[in-house]
């Protein structure tokens, strides 16, 4: 049987779910501990949300997740990504 501590936990974290926040834990340097921080408020804020991810994209050069076809597409080196049409090889069974 789980302990009160246990459900109280399970239940915010099920709320911040379907709220649509996610729990992120990174590992950074102790000087940049109160940046990280800050910049997490600043996103869990309704004012700043936008502004600071516009910023945070711009300046870090994020975008928007991608398909696997986009990322090929992209890809410096010349691929040929059309598959060959070869039906195989005949097999006696």
């Amino acid at each position: 049987m789980a302990s009160r501590q246990t459900l109280a936990v399970r239940g915010y974290r099920d709320r911040l779910k379907r709220g649509g926040w996610v729990r992120c834990e990174v590992k950074v340097r102790h000087d940049d501990v109160e940046l990280i921080r800050t910049v997490a408020t600043a996103l869990r804020d309704p004012d700043r949300h936008a502004t600071t991810r516009a910023l945070l994209r711009d300046r870090l050069g994020v975008r928007g997740p991608r398909g696997f076809k986009e990322l090929l597409a992209s890809c410096p080196v010349d691929l040929d990504l059309d598959r060959s049409r070869d039906p195989g090889r005949d097999i006696e069974l």
